[in-house]
């Protein structure tokens, strides 16, 4: 398999021993969420259960993730940057006949031979439906509720006039407001997985505050005061979700085992750039690879592995959760079916280390076809930032690009490109060997074969293996 710059053998050679007792393990993953809307950088939003797990353990301040919501998802199950299989390009849309390759092995497909009897997902899945072989219960997850499409009727749960919410392949009807069921069923799955003596494997992929925005009246009343309606809204669901995941956090208490459970949080990519100042003071939103679309607010606690009351500067990345969470479940990667890209981060986390190796971080995004790309790397002090035609070949002037010192300009306020026209040439290089990677199997452009006739399945629900 091709192989680009991003192994560390250094850092890897770092000693680190795996716990006595294997964690239990939370990942919530947040859709949409922008920098600008929790609490501990905005008080205008209500989130203090976020607030309070962010205080109590390590804020990530520059976690980076993808520009958008399934490519992360995949990076996030995979370790593995997702356009080596063709997973970065765009979105899985509803007619769209494409899931996460099952040669990919997923965290829940390793957990399970690692003694995670319990391995549930509440909530979006948004990694391949039209298939059963990309349905979480054949991706390593033992236990699901929720949809498989983005974008449902929060209420309803409906996508394109069908029911999109189910208990593993089965339709499942189930009333109320998807954000708070979702804390719901995952309270509910944690309960019963802590009365066992192994360890459990949680991810809870929250839709909210994704679009369509929808509030409950309640939460709407908490922002009487703003008058902008869709930010009204927006910030409504950022506290529904909150009490969720307070809801979430209360019952990993009530099991007694707060102390040996790790809970990470982050968004899939940045906020919309609709809502005004949702990134702030962020450049750009979700679908750029600005740091507005892939700089996520981030946080982890770990009482009885990881130093709390920190704040972590150093760059981090998504596809870092997979090798840091299985080092610490007795995993050794590099067995594994695939090399990871993500590095493990326990010692950074757990204090034994004081700072990162610099490595280069990628960016991509393509839902709009390859006359209309972004992408984006950051490489020590700099980032260089390319829109338009896809990169291939030397630099050409059909595209747009920028370089910024983000030591000096950590916020892209200064285009420095035609000053360092060297730096600019080896980043590009870099990318194209990066953009290099995407298969010719890789998942079309967002619209591509879209039939206005389509009609989803009754109540989603596949028969195709």
């Amino acid at each position: 398999m091709k192989r680009l710059f991003f192994l560390l053998p250094l850092f890897a050679q770092l000693a680190f021993a795996a716990p006595e007792k294997k964690p239990n393990i939370v990942i919530i993953l947040a859709d949409d969420l922008g920098w600008n809307a929790v609490g501990w950088h905005n008080p205008q939003v209500k989130t203090p259960h976020l607030d309070q797990l962010c205080k109590d353990g390590i804020e990530l301040d520059n976690m980076y993730v993808s520009p958008m919501c399934s490519p992360t998802r995949a990076g996030l199950l995979t370790g593995r940057y997702p356009i080596r299989y063709g997973c970065a390009r765009a979105v899985i849309p509803p007619w769209r006949d494409f899931g996460l390759p099952v040669e990919e092995s997923t965290f829940a497909d390793v957990l399970g031979t690692a003694g995670y009897e319990r391995r549930g997902v509440f909530g979006k899945w948004h990694l391949g439906h039209a298939r059963k072989r990309w349905h979480p219960n054949n991706r390593g997850f033992t236990d699901f509720i929720g949809c498989y499409n983005g974008a449902i009727d929060y209420f309803t749960h409906e996508r394109e006039g069908e029911m999109d919410w189910h208990r593993n392949e089965e339709p499942l009807k189930q009333e109320g407001y998807s954000t708070t069921l979702i804390g719901q069923n995952a309270s509910g799955f944690i309960r019963e997985a802590a009365q066992g003596d192994a360890p459990y494997f949680c991810y809870v992929p929250f839709n909210a505050p994704h679009s369509p925005h929808q509030a409950p009246p309640e939460y709407l009343a908490q922002y009487a005061g703003v008058q902008n309606q869709e930010r009204q809204t927006y910030f409504a669901m950022i506290t529904a979700m909150d009490d969720a995941i307070g809801e979430i956090l209360k019952t990993i208490d009530e099991t007694g085992e707060a102390d040996n459970t790790i809970v990470w949080f982050f968004s899939d990519n940045g906020g919309i750039g609709s809502i005004a100042d949702n990134n702030k003071p962020l450049h750009g939103s979700k679908l750029t690879t600005y740091d507005g679309g892939v700089r996520a607010v981030a946080c982890v606690r770990y009482p009885a592995g990881y130093p709390g009351g920190r704040k972590i500067t150093d760059r981090t990345m998504f596809i870092d959760v997979m090798p840091s969470m299985l080092r610490l479940a007795g995993v050794d990667t590099s067995t594994l079916r695939n090399p990871l890209d993500g590095i493990d981060l326990n010692p950074l986390l757990d204090g034994t280390a004081t700072t990162l190796p610099m490595r280069d971080l990628y960016f991509y995004h393509g839902q709009s076809g390859e006359g209309d790309e972004c992408n984006g790397v950051i490489s020590g002090d700099w980032k260089l930032v390319v829109k338009g035609p896809k990169i291939a070949g030397p630099l050409s002037e059909k595209n747009r690009i920028q370089l910024f010192n983000i030591l000096i300009d950590p916020h892209e306020t200064v285009d420095v490109a035609t000053q360092h026209p060297e730096r600019v040439e080896t980043l590009w290089t870099k990318l194209a060997a990066f953009r290099a990677l995407q298969p010719q199997n890789a998942i079309p452009p967002y619209g591509d074969g879209h039939d206005k006739n389509f009609a989803a399945p009754k109540d989603w629900t596949v028969d195709r293996n």
